[in-house]
């Protein structure tokens, strides 16, 4: 049996959305609602900045857990940045290994300072090994 090298570009979303770190947790949910979305990525404010990330999980614990109210907690309040991004080509089991170093997991995919996409454990895990074991 043979092994194929899958990359972070085979399993990676592009359903996903860059946001402005300036809009409001509610409005954020509304985007995340639309889009079906786990995670939103916040842009750079200039081309020397790092993108950010806001998780549904950061929703629960900094907005829901601590009671404050949605329509008044910016993006940027709660956002992880910088964030840890993987290469499209980036080898799945690397992927995995670093998310697994930095107890992550989701990054977002960057090649050349643009974001193509989200990865994440589910996505390595589902599509990687079906198409690893596709023989």
């Amino acid at each position: 049996m043979s092994v194929h090298r899958v990359h972070v570009k085979q399993v990676m979303v592009d359903r996903y959305a860059l946001v402005d770190g300036l809009i409001t947790v509610k409005e954020a949910l509304s985007i995340i609602r639309e889009r079906d979305l786990d995670a939103l990525i916040i842009d750079k404010r200039d081309p020397h900045d790092e993108f950010g990330m806001v998780l549904l999980s950061d929703i629960a614990k900094q907005v829901i857990a601590k009671d404050k109210a949605p329509e008044r907690v910016n993006l940027y309040e709660i956002m992880a940045k910088p964030v840890v991004s993987v290469d499209p080509e980036m080898d799945v089991r690397y992927c995995a290994r670093l998310f697994d170093r930095f107890g992550i997991h989701r990054a977002p995919v960057i090649a050349a300072g643009k974001v193509e996409g989200v990865v994440s454990y589910n996505d390595i895990v589902i599509k990687g090994f079906a198409l690893n074991h596709s023989d």
